[in-house]
């Protein structure tokens, strides 16, 4: 077991299972994320979602708040480190405020957003990207007596994140509000997603019509002795791995990536397996219908809509300084402006103007602005929107 000081393990031990509870029942989330913000030592948190399509930014589950500073966040989102910072970041990249030092302190969100509020840090991960929308956990601080976060946080957020990705990821691909066990089967034969669920052994007991579909193909996926078979031999090793290290007691001992990839033969597509134990806490009622142990979701890799800037920033592979400058010169703000929003001295400004210029091959600052509004990547429709059709087509 995983111990790290002043954490115990039956505290994280429980913390991870409260997570993957949430992936069935959203409701659970505001106990779990304060659970989360416990274990660290922080006064509030929550999980914020922003819809990069219409602008809009809804924290969800949060606590520890006053409505004037969450009004003020959402007002001021764009503007943040956190949103540049997650453009660049992976899922599940842990970041705190105070890694900026001094510079988060002369900046206008800390000035503006932080300080009359009295936080004193943020810590948080993107921890989900589907259909033009962005969510991220956070939590935040405002005791003097511990300030700012420290590696024991930072590392604490590390262990956690990918559970919270998993179960946000699997949420998101159910669209699922309150899900009753009656109502569990005509739920998931309209899901897009495959849905196997397996026992303890791998024996699969229960295949959504989705599943079936995948299995029709042959490309990818087999049933062979009546455990599902991925074509390719490394892929079925690591599945009957996974299967194995998420159907044991000890949550603890299946905390490793439960996300894998199943490549298609012959250059058909593949699929993207994510797994989650079912026969512990809440889970365990919900799907007793089934005596199943792990449920195994397969989703063809469809790419998601990229937020303004990410396509651009991986492209040109600019820092998260370097997309910060970039992002507040395209709203038009002059350089003086976005070194005060940013927290930076003018030179600053142009010496990370003058590196987006090498690497993205402009000369000057009109021809920059045009190539990212030229960069901008189109729209596509939310799988999400897809569930919520389909959930309202089976009323």
């Amino acid at each position: 077991m995983i111990d790290l000081d002043g954490v115990s393990a039956q505290a994280l031990s429980d913390t991870i299972g409260a997570i993957y509870d949430c992936a069935l029942d959203p409701h659970q989330w505001p106990d779990t994320c304060r659970k989360i913000a416990d274990l660290c030592e922080s006064t509030g948190g929550g999980i914020c979602v922003h819809d990069m399509r219409h602008v809009q930014n809804d924290q969800l589950f949060v606590f520890g708040y006053q409505p004037e500073f969450l009004e003020k966040l959402g007002s001021q989102y764009a503007q943040s480190p956190m949103a540049a910072a997650d453009i660049v970041s992976d899922i599940g990249h842990v970041s705190a405020l105070s890694m900026d030092g001094p510079e988060l302190f002369e900046s206008r969100f800390y000035r503006e957003v932080l300080k009359p509020f009295g936080l004193l840090d943020m810590i948080w991960f993107p921890a989900l990207r589907t259909g033009g929308r962005m969510a991220s956990m956070h939590a935040s601080r405002r005791s003097e007596k511990a300030p700012h976060y420290q590696q024991l946080d930072i590392s604490l957020f590390k262990l956690l994140s990918p559970h919270v990705c998993r179960a946000l990821t699997i949420s998101d691909a159910l669209d699922i509000r309150a899900l009753r066990s009656e109502m569990l089967e005509k739920t998931l034969d309209v899901l897009i997603a495959g849905v196997f669920l397996t026992a303890r052994d791998g024996r699969v007991v229960y295949m959504n019509a989705a599943a079936e579909r995948q299995i029709r193909t042959g490309n990818s996926i087999r049933i062979v002795n009546n455990r599902i078979f991925p074509a390719d031999p490394a892929a079925r090793a690591a599945l009957a791995k996974a299967i194995d290290e998420a159907s044991r007691d000890d949550i603890e001992k299946g905390a490793g990536e439960h996300s894998l990839a199943i490549p298609g033969m012959d250059g058909a597509a593949g699929y993207v397996a994510t797994l989650l134990p079912v026969d512990r806490g809440e889970r365990r009622g919900i799907v007793a219908p089934f005596a199943a142990s792990v449920a195994v979701f397969t989703q063809d890799p469809v790419q998601s809509p990229l937020l303004p800037g990410e396509a651009f920033a991986r492209l040109y592979r600019l820092t998260g300084g370097e997309l910060r400058v970039l992002l507040a010169l395209a709203q038009g703000l002059s350089g003086k402006d976005a070194a005060d929003m940013l927290g930076i001295s003018e030179p600053t400004v142009r010496s990370h103007l003058q590196h987006i210029f090498s690497k993205t091959n402009t000369p000057r600052q009109a021809d920059l602005l045009r190539l990212l509004q030229n960069s901008t990547p189109p729209v596509r429709g939310s799988t999400a929107d897809v569930y919520q059709s389909l959930e309202a087509a089976c009323r």
